[in-house]
């Protein structure tokens, strides 16, 4: 299994780039988010890959972090979602995307991803919603490498949030890790990213509260009103 390529950037394709990794070239195929971020030709580039192996047919697929590329694993384990249907939804979403949109249960947003139809979105939502959270937080493990200058002041980010919820039912310590980790690397700041949580667990009805259904309700506290 190719798992990773390094090289040099040569050719950039509608759908694919070549990769030459000191005489040999490997084609590997990118959503557009992917083909966007990559450097220009001539310049050094690494992608995780996937490879794809059937009959006939030998296709590498790239990705610019381990969370999308397990995203697209998982999508392509749905009935009805080739490879390049899988990129395609990720290219329309991104994988922050996808999992926000699996975690809230957005049909519509899934489906807005070429050749996917409501009735394959509605498949991808159910068979992926429980799986959501924890490629949500491995974004936070397997995101590109971070650029110098581009680390946050941590200082400057609120550690808590200001009001502690009353008498929340029980959350294992992970679960609430793993529902900050995922929100975070969604963009939120930690400090409303923790405020959303204490409230989903504030609100619950009782019983152990999963890092699944933490990041749905959070999501839905997070999402913009009106």
């Amino acid at each position: 299994m190719i798992g990773k390529i390094s090289g040099r950037l040569e050719l950039r394709g509608p759908d694919h780039v070549l990769i030459d990794t000191g005489g040999v070239g490997y084609i590997v195929y990118c959503s557009d988010r992917t083909l966007a971020a990559l450097p220009s030709v001539g310049e050094a580039v690494a992608l995780y890959t996937e490879l794809l192996v059937r009959e006939d047919l030998l296709q590498l697929f790239g990705f610019l972090t381990l969370a999308e590329k397990e995203w697209h694993r998982l999508l392509t384990s749905v009935q009805g979602i080739g490879a390049k249907v899988a990129m395609a939804i990720l290219g329309t979403l991104g994988p922050d995307g996808v999992g926000r949109a699996i975690s809230l249960g957005d049909v519509a947003a899934v489906k807005a991803a070429p050749g996917v139809g409501p009735k394959t979105a509605q498949r991808v939502i159910l068979e992926l919603k429980d799986k959501a959270p924890a490629v949500m937080a491995l974004g936070a493990h397997g995101a590109a490498p971070v650029m110098a200058g581009s680390v946050p002041d941590v200082s400057l980010i609120d550690p808590a949030p200001q009001a502690a919820p009353p008498a929340p039912p029980p959350a294992a310590a992970n679960d609430r890790a793993d529902a900050l980790s995922a929100l975070t690397n969604l963009g939120y700041a930690h400090g409303e990213a923790a405020t959303a949580i204490a409230q989903a667990e504030a609100e619950a009805e009782g019983g152990e509260i999963t890092s699944a259904a933490l990041i749905r309700a959070a999501l839905r506290k997070l999402a913009p009103k009106g």
